[in-house]
């Protein structure tokens, strides 16, 4: 499959200096992946695993005191490859929206409160698309109705629409310049599963239409399950499985994972789960080797002396676990 997004060796580690002791927290920690064209691509873990840090370093919109160590991230786009941290912020800016676009957890992170919401599109927008603005909001306007939005909307204010039509205004937003990869950032987050099911619906719907790549990110595996084609499962800033998304809910292989896919209710399953032993570690001060393995059940010597590194076992399916690799390099 012919990558749109790659990321090799990504370390992204939060640095201050706070009341005389330098702290580093490392939230991203050699992460590598890629992303197919046309593909949505999940990234699933509990909260503080890194998984929001990582698709802001992947998108290149970080600030201090979160800093890139190393590593690269390349877009594919058609005007060429280009290493988003090898760009200047002007590069950067041109970037976004037309080829890279961002849906962001929660619509008031987007949307001004005070301006109606035609001015988020003028703002995000219209530079982008070169036109008049008559013509621009007449694409805007057909826009909406091909998501079965009405273009009334735009004279409104955030406030005055429902927690899931803002949400649609703000999936309307991020596709206008019909970008070539988009990040959604938990965007059914507060929503109750039916308006969810409508939101994933219009997603699926515009990643058909516009060939658009995802990257899907989501503590929740039922959404998962619904709309990313492969997913890749990140613990305290590394990741740990990635596969496809019916073959990863089918035999996850990484204890991790399993405890994800077994907390899922199914029904006529009235059986209680049990929940993980342990904490998440603290990222400033993480355990060496595997950090899961203080909560693992399938913990070895090895694993608290050396990281396991992430190994393909198949041709579309790779695992960081000496329990599952052998201790394969």
């Amino acid at each position: 499959m012919e990558a749109v997004v790659e990321v090799n060796n990504l370390k992204a580690y939060y640095r201050a200096f706070l009341y005389g002791v330098d702290r580093e927290v490392r939230a991203v920690d050699d992460v590598s992946l890629s992303i197919g064209r046309g593909e949505i691509y999940g990234v699933a873990g509990e909260s503080s695993s890194g998984k929001t840090t990582l698709i802001k370093t992947i998108a290149g919109a970080i600030r201090p005191p979160l800093r890139v160590v190393s590593g690269a991230v390349k877009f594919h786009f058609n005007n060429g490859t280009q290493d988003i941290y090898a760009m200047t912020a002007e590069q950067r800016s041109s970037l976004r929206w037309r080829h890279l676009s961002y849906i962001m957890q929660g619509s008031m992170n987007v949307l001004n409160p005070v301006r109606r919401i035609r001015h988020s599109f003028t703002d995000f927008a219209f530079r982008h698309m070169k036109a008049d603005r008559a013509t621009f909001f007449d694409r805007v306007g057909a826009h909406l109705q091909r998501l079965k939005l009405d273009a009334h909307l735009l004279d409104a204010y955030p406030h005055e629409l429902s927690g899931g039509m803002r949400q649609r205004m703000t999936i309307a937003l991020a596709t206008i310049l019909t970008p070539e990869f988009i990040i959604a950032d938990e965007p059914t987050t507060a929503l109750d599963v039916i308006v969810q099911r409508d939101v994933l619906s219009m997603i699926r719907e515009i990643q058909r239409e516009m060939g658009s790549s995802f990257l899907f990110v989501t503590h929740d595996m039922g959404v998962h399950a619904a709309v990313s084609d492969r997913i890749g499962i990140v613990y305290a800033g590394r990741l740990v499985e990635e596969a496809p998304t019916r073959k990863l809910f089918q035999m996850p292989l990484h204890p991790y994972t399993q405890h994800l896919v077994a907390s899922l209710p199914r029904i006529g399953d009235a059986s209680t789960r049990p929940s993980l032993e342990g904490r998440p570690p603290n990222l400033a001060m993480p355990p060496e080797g595997c950090r899961f393995h203080p909560r693992c059940p399938k913990r070895m010597d090895i694993c608290s002396r050396e990281t396991p590194p992430m190994v393909t076992v198949e041709p579309d399916r790779r695992v960081a676990c000496f329990a599952v690799t052998g201790g394969k390099q």
